[in-house]
C-alpha cells in the first residue's frame, strides 16, 4: 500500500478530468482541486461522478479504482483496473480450500465468530454475552455455510435490541431493513457498511486473492464480489455500529441529516458529508498492532486481513479472522 497516496472522497456530484498526470476535481458549488495521480490511492463516490475515457486510461495505468455508491449507500459497483495482483497459484489454493466442505466450513466459522465477537465488544459485552455463548455452540455444531449464516441472523437480531436501547426513538433500527433502508438508523449503517465493503474491495486486489471465490457467502454471488462480503463481516461493527454509538452520545447526529419518507429513509446532503468525514477519519485512526510491533491505521487493518488469508491459502498458516483487541 503507498504510504503517501490515499482515498479519494466524492461527497457531491463532480466531474473528473485529466491534465497530464493530475486529476482535475470540478464541483458545482466548490472551487476545483487539483490532485498529482501519485497522491491517489483509490476513489470512492458518495455522489453522481462523471468522467472520461482519458480519466479512465490515466487511472488504469495507475491501477487506480473507483467504487460508487447508491443514494442510500448501497455498492452500487466498481470501475476496477485491468491489471490486478491475483496471481495463479493462490487462485487455485483460494479455490482447493473453497471446495473443500472442511477445510471451508473452518474458515465460514472463524468469520461468524470474529463477527460476533466484534459485535458484541462494540455494542454491549455484558447484554450479549449469552446470546454471543449461545451462537458459539451453534458454530460448533453447524454443518453448512447456511446454517452459520442463520446462527449469525439470530444474533444479530439480539445486538439490534440491544443498540435500539442506546439510540433516541428517532434513529433507533427496530431490527435491520436495507435496499432501502426503512429508518434513520438502517440509513447510517447501510450507508457506512457500503463504504467499508469499497474499502475491502481495494484491499484485495492489492493481495493475489480472487474476490470472487468465498468461504462464508456463495462463490455464485453475481452482482457483489463474494469474498468482499465474507471479509468485511469482521470490519462492519468497527465502522458502523461503533460510530453510530459515538456520534449518538457525542450529539453530532441530527434528524435533518436524514431525508425520511413512508418507510424509507437516506442520508440528506449534508447528513452524507458529516458521516463520510467521520468514516474518512476513523480510517486514518491508528491503533499499535501487537505483531507488527507498529502502529496501523485502521485502513490498513483491512489489507492485514486479506495477506492472512492469502498466506492461509499459499502455506496452510492458521487464519486468525480480525478481532477487535484494544
Amino acid at each position: 500500500m503507498p504510504a503517501a497516496a490515499r482515498t479519494y472522497w466524492l461527497t457531491s456530484p463532480s466531474r473528473i478530468r485529466r491534465k497530464d498526470q493530475s486529476l482535475i476535481i470540478e464541483r458545482e458549488a466548490a472551487a476545483n482541486v487539483h490532485i498529482p495521480i501519485t497522491d491517489v490511492r483509490d476513489i470512492v463516490a458518495c455522489a453522481e461522478v462523471d468522467i472520461n475515457t482519458a480519466v479512465i486510461s490515466l487511472l488504469n495505468r495507475h491501477r487506480i479504482n473507483i467504487h460508487v455508491l447508491s443514494h442510500y449507500g448501497d455498492y452500487a459497483g466498481s470501475l476496477l483496473t485491468s491489471e490486478t495482483s491475483t496471481s495463479g497459484e493462490t487462485v487455485l489454493a483460494q479455490a482447493r480450500i473453497a471446495q473443500d466442505p472442511n477445510a471451508s466450513l473452518d474458515i465460514a466459522r472463524k468469520i461468524v465468530d470474529s463477527c460476533a465477537f466484534n459485535v458484541r465488544r462494540v455494542i454491549d459485552r455484558k447484554l450479549l454475552d449469552r446470546p454471543y455463548t449461545v451462537l458459539q455452540n451453534s458454530i460448533a455444531t453447524a454443518e453448512s455455510p447456511a446454517q452459520l449464516m442463520g446462527a449469525e441472523g439470530t444474533f444479530r437480531r439480539s445486538a439490534w435490541e440491544v443498540i435500539d436501547t442506546k439510540l433516541p426513538d428517532w434513529l433507533q433500527l427496530g431490527g435491520r431493513s436495507r435496499r432501502p433502508p426503512k429508518n434513520a438508523g438502517n440509513a447510517f449503517i447501510s450507508y457506512v457498511n457500503g463504504i467499508t465493503y469499497a474499502r475491502v474491495l481495494s484491499a484485495i486486489r492489492l493481495t493475489p486473492l480472487h474476490s470472487g471465490i468465498a468461504f462464508l457467502h456463495s462463490s455464485m454471488e453475481r452482482q457483489r464480489h463474494s469474498l468482499v462480503l465474507d471479509l468485511s463481516e469482521m470490519f462492519e461493527p468497527l465502522f458502523a455500529e461503533r460510530l453510530l454509538l459515538r456520534m449518538t452520545g457525542r450529539n453530532q447526529l441530527k434528524e435533518h441529516h436524514f431525508d425520511r419518507d413512508t418507510n424509507q429513509a437516506m442520508l440528506s446532503e449534508s447528513g452524507r458529508k458529516l458521516v463520510v468525514q467521520s468514516v474518512r477519519d476513523e480510517f486514518a485512526v491508528t491503533v499499535a498492532h501487537r505483531s507488527l510491533g507498529r502502529n496501523v491505521a485502521y485502513d490498513e487493518l483491512l489489507y492485514l486481513d486479506a495477506l492472512a488469508l492469502t498466506r492461509h491459502c499459499l502455506e496452510g498458516t492458521p487464519y486468525k479472522p480480525f478481532r477487535i483487541w484494544w
